[in-house]
């Protein structure tokens, strides 16, 4: 279904001393304009890509979670809450070394695909919660030793609020480990107009100084950061993330011209016809004290 946005709602966001804007579409109700109602953008968008979300994350799970792993030594000990857990893949591999994982996710069908992945791997200390992880999260306060999300962020209007819960339910002297991209600085705006295009439930991808303001802010110190690219090919991204196909060919142009001059912060280059593209992902690992 087709939407109509007749007026933009910028919505500011504060990082410490820093804001950032982003152009947050409304839609006509016979009320008049109202805030599109992202919850159930982001069930659509997800409900569509459950299937070769699964598919693609199969593929890069060993190397990320290999990644996380070295910063985050989780141990045989560890409970671990898996926030907006996708098709499982990641609270899969913490089930393989942990005692307990819970993934929780707002959208049915990832959870669907997080079930079938366990049942593959014949793990049966993983329970999954389906919940909006923007409202509070139906867990008490200091229940899991690693609190973890990937790639939720950059979907999130209130990416403070939710910190602010993984803090709360994890336990003292516990981790809160996000992972997420960060685009430089001198090219967050370009990135962002760009994944919005690509991805109508992508938000803002926080630039790694912002991220460090978000811990700062909710009282985290920050123990190690990791930095990793993941390399993806574009047209391989496109059928999988379902962009309106009016924008595809736009996208097409801005990845062209990534190549010639980095706009993007993708290093995207072409390999024989195709345009291979790395997102530049970052994790942090905090403390709660």
């Amino acid at each position: 279904m087709q939407h109509c946005f007749p007026h933009p709602l910028l919505l500011l966001f504060e990082f410490g001393n820093n804001t950032s804007a982003y152009i947050f579409p409304l839609r006509d109700r016979s009320m008049g304009d109202t805030v599109y109602d992202h919850r159930h953008l982001i069930i659509d968008q997800f409900t569509k890509q459950a299937v070769p979300f699964a598919k693609k994350s199969s593929q890069f799970i060993a190397e990320v979670f290999g990644k996380i792993q070295i910063l985050v030594h989780p141990t045989e000990n560890d409970i671990v809450l898996d926030v907006a857990s996708g098709t499982g893949s990641l609270a899969v591999e913490f089930a393989k070394i942990c005692r307990q994982v819970t993934g929780i996710d707002i959208t049915p069908a990832m959870i669907e695909q997080a079930k079938n992945l366990q049942k593959l791997s014949n793990l049966e200390n993983i329970k999954w919660d389906m919940g909006d992880i923007t409202k509070t999260f139906p867990y008490p306060s200091n229940s899991f030793s690693i609190v973890i999300t990937k790639f939720s962020f950059h979907h999130l209007l209130n990416p403070l609020s939710v910190l602010i819960e993984m803090n709360r339910v994890c336990t003292i002297g516990g981790k809160i480990v996000v992972v997420d991209p960060t685009p430089p600085p001198d090219k967050s705006i370009q990135y962002n107009q760009l994944e919005q295009l690509r991805d109508p439930s992508h938000v803002k991808a926080l630039t790694v100084s912002e991220f460090e303001d978000l811990y700062l802010r909710v009282g985290i110190p920050i123990l190690k950061r990791g930095f990793y690219r993941m390399k993806i090919e574009l047209e391989d991204q496109l059928q999988t993330s379902f962009p309106d196909p009016s924008n595809i060919d736009k996208i097409r142009r801005l990845f062209i011209e990534d190549t010639k001059n980095n706009t993007l912060g993708l290093e995207s280059r072409f390999e024989g016809n195709d345009i291979y593209f790395s997102y530049p992902n970052s994790i942090f690992v905090g403390q709660k004290v």
